[in-house]
């Protein structure tokens, strides 16, 4: 077991600050899930309107992601993550004087969701231009393993993240959590900047927009590895995951305040950084295909466990291991879309990966807080999770193509 390849990218400095970058955004985004989650149930006392903070964020990343992979092709990268940064930057400023101003009067909910909407436009442009931008960071061979580093970076933080919102919600207030939140946001606008991204003005292209969606659409589909992984993912987190219904299972079924609520947003964090440093520390894994579908079965099985638990520390530990078993097929997944990705499309396959995943995250919030106002909070996981068994189960006797999929090794 060899460690350096992965330290050989970390001497990047460019990448340094790349990593800088993601662990802050990612900090400042965490906490304010947590702290906005909270706040809404609070003022509100609907699941419903929990789902709609997802809805909020998914419908602008859905609607974009196509055009906001187009432009990561074309244009100059890092000119489009200061952008959008910069915008996300301005949303949580907007949120946070909105959430007072809903303590007051909760019509002004309606200003949280349409601050909510506009960061899901900012990050639905720069999801696919962050993701475009590694292979323009660090030389070929390095792509894989820069690749799991950035997503051990993330999880690292999503980690400590919620854990530090709940707490600072808890023990500073809502004014004070937030500035904290704007002053992690700058410093990630800060390592930006310094980043140095290779940009070569490409020709204009001869085709149209609509022929240069459509070709980053038929290249997915096309791709049948590609195409059942992020299948595979879209309906594991579409209806496996409980992030959104956290607020209910804290206050109600498991009895905990906000310390407790940051804790359990924590854990599946927990268990995805300490599995994804193991996996950035070791070779490449060899029957990815296999791994990946039983890791999403495992994943399933946790929570459904989740849903049964009436006690804390089961529950955390549940969420602990969910997140272990889900950030595999994290890994599997981008390794498989930097593998398999020529780099003049990265942009567009990014976008598709957004709509498949990144915002499948909001979509299954929605789709927990509907079921959750129907069914039932413990209800609707467990749903949820038989959901993501069968579609594991379809996925082990028709994905031959994902199946035979291996790594090359070192």
């Amino acid at each position: 077991m060899s460690t350096k390849p992965a330290l050989n990218a970390l001497r990047i400095p460019s990448y340094r600050n790349f990593l800088s970058t993601r662990l802050f955004l990612t900090l400042a985004l965490q906490m304010q899930a947590v702290i906005i989650g909270w706040e809404v149930y609070k003022i509100s006392g609907s699941a419903f309107s929990l789902g709609l903070v997802g809805l909020a964020e998914a419908i602008p990343a859905i609607s974009i992601a196509l055009y906001a992979g187009h432009i990561a092709d074309v244009y100059n990268r890092k000119t489009i993550l200061l952008i959008s940064l910069l915008v996300i930057i301005l949303s949580i400023s907007g949120m946070f004087y909105s959430l007072l101003a809903s303590q007051q009067d909760p019509d002004n909910l309606n200003w949280v969701y349409t601050f909510i909407c506009l960061s899901g436009f900012a990050r639905g442009f720069y999801a696919p231009s962050s993701f475009a931008s590694i292979s323009q960071i660090v030389p070929k061979e390095l792509l894989t393993y820069a690749g799991t580093l950035n997503s051990t970076v993330w999880q690292f933080a999503s980690v400590i993240g919620p854990a530090i919102g709940g707490f600072a919600y808890a023990y500073l207030g809502l004014a004070n959590s937030f500035w904290i939140i704007l002053l992690l946001a700058s410093l990630a606008f800060f390592f930006l900047a310094q980043v140095k991204i290779r940009f070569e003005p490409m020709p204009k292209p001869k085709e149209k927009i609509i022929a240069r969606l459509k070709e980053g659409i038929s290249f997915v589909y096309n791709n049948k590895i590609i195409f059942t992984a992020l299948s595979l993912d879209l309906f594991s987190v579409l209806f496996g995951g409980a992030t959104a219904l956290l607020p209910i299972f804290a206050n109600e079924i498991l009895q905990t305040g906000p310390e407790g609520l940051g804790l359990l947003r924590a854990a599946p964090s927990a268990g995805a950084v300490i599995m994804m440093t193991i996996l950035s520390l070791r070779k490449n894994i060899d029957h990815a295909g296999i791994v990946l579908i039983r890791a999403v079965g495992l994943f399933g099985l946790c929570m459904l466990l989740f849903g049964i638990s009436q006690n804390f520390y089961l529950s955390w530990v549940v969420l602990f291991l969910s997140g272990a078993f889900d950030s595999i097929s994290v890994v599997v997944r981008s390794n498989i879309l930097q593998l398999h990705t020529p780099d003049h499309m990265r942009g567009r396959v990014s976008a598709v990966n957004t709509i498949f995943i990144g915002s499948s995250n909001e979509i299954g919030a929605f789709e927990s807080g509907l079921a959750a106002k129907y069914l039932g909070a413990a209800n609707s996981v467990i749903f949820g999770a038989c959901v993501t068994l069968g579609v594991v189960g379809f996925t082990q006797k028709y994905g031959v193509s994902l199946k035979k999929l291996r790594f090359p090794q070192d």
